[in-house]
């Protein structure tokens, strides 16, 4: 290749650089957002604290031998490259470059075993004396939350107590799932015959839920499998607990009241539980409380009377894959619009 095309590669490549080294800067600006509803950099939980120690050793040599090996890739092809009057070289059999390789991996496994030995310890401790003690089950696609000490029952929003530990037993009633909130806790599978655990302390209070959901993909609506963790001061925990531990409540209206007879008659008590009525079904999400839940459909819809509808009607057209059969005789299930708005008013009034 002569001159001249040398210079023209080389001015060519020099135009790019500047682009690429903006398309990198974007790049690690997006992972740098803190602001993120599910950031993993947001510590929230003590397992999340926990975690955090090695997860940030592993990023930050993960870093230093990105750049050094990018470096030197780059100063390699540029020093050793053929061009006029130049061929190509290559060496090897250099022992100390081989010394020198072998044991920057020892040294660098060596320092992130340290903070992940100390992790699994702290991980290992025996659950406290006072933790909550959950049942988290996951189903395609939701979350079941049994409050075991409680005998309480609820499904895919997950109420806690600030400073309190709460210890889960992570199970799968089909296929692998895995219980995910990033901000509190890592990921752990929820295995098909077997049992995982997981326990973090929510380090406080606030309005605002954290966002979880299924970080293992379990069929065609994993995207779907969401669920919410409140977590509460003792006191609201309590009243909460104590208002989720009661009896469904008693229609108030004339429309509940005939949305509570059809659905007694229909099918869905064969899949739903309502405390203190004839539905005792195990294969759907308890209802007994559904009116005071923020959504419905795993986080898919916000709870109102109107996409309650919807769903009953026909949860397909919202989540792909519902296993919920269709309700809307236009679907072919048994159900009239107006006794879907009559079962809606009945189960929005369940709180």
């Amino acid at each position: 290749m002569d001159d001249t095309r040398w210079a023209r590669a080389r001015a060519q490549t020099q135009r790019f650089l500047p682009v690429m080294a903006l398309a990198v800067v974007a790049v690690l600006a997006a992972a740098c957002e803190t602001n993120l509803p599910q950031s993993t950099t947001v510590i929230e939980g003590s397992h999340n604290a926990t975690l955090w120690v090695p997860y940030r050793m592993v990023f930050i040599l993960a870093a230093i031998v990105f750049v050094a090996v990018m470096a030197l890739t780059v100063i390699f092809s540029i020093t050793y490259r053929e061009r006029p009057g130049r061929t190509a070289r290559q060496f090897h059999g250099n022992t100390r470059l081989e010394i020198v390789w072998t044991l920057i991996p020892i040294i660098i496994v060596t320092l992130i075993s340290v903070p992940t030995v100390n992790a699994i310890v702290a991980e290992a401790q025996p659950i406290a004396a006072n933790a909550l003690r959950v049942d988290a089950i996951g189903h395609q696609w939701w979350f079941e939350f049994v409050y075991l000490d409680e005998k309480v029952t609820t499904a895919n929003e997950l109420h806690i107590p600030e400073g309190r530990e709460v210890a889960f037993n992570l199970k799968s009633v089909d296929v692998i799932h895995s219980f995910w909130v990033p901000q509190l806790a890592g990921k752990t599978d929820m295995v098909p015959g077997h049992v995982n655990d997981i326990k973090f302390t929510a380090l406080r209070a606030r309005p605002e839920p954290y966002l979880g959901q299924c970080a293992e993909f379990c069929g065609t609506s994993h995207a779907n499998m969401r669920f919410r963790v409140f977590v509460h001061t003792e006191a609201d925990f309590a009243a909460w607990l104590k208002s989720a531990a009661a009896n469904g409540a008693n229609p108030a209206s004339a429309l509940e009241k005939q949305g509570q007879e059809i659905f007694m008659r229909s099918a869905c008590i064969g899949c739903h539980t309502v405390q203190g009525s004839a539905a005792a079904g195990k294969v759907g999400p308890d209802l007994t409380h559904v009116g005071s839940r923020t959504t419905i459909g795993s986080g898919i819809l916000v709870n109102t009377p109107e996409t309650l509808e919807k769903w009953i009607a026909n949860s397909a057209d919202v989540k792909p894959g519902s296993k919920m059969p269709p309700m809307a005789k236009s679907d072919g299930g048994a159900l009239s619009k107006e006794e879907i708005t009559a079962v809606a008013a009945y189960l929005s009034g369940l709180k």
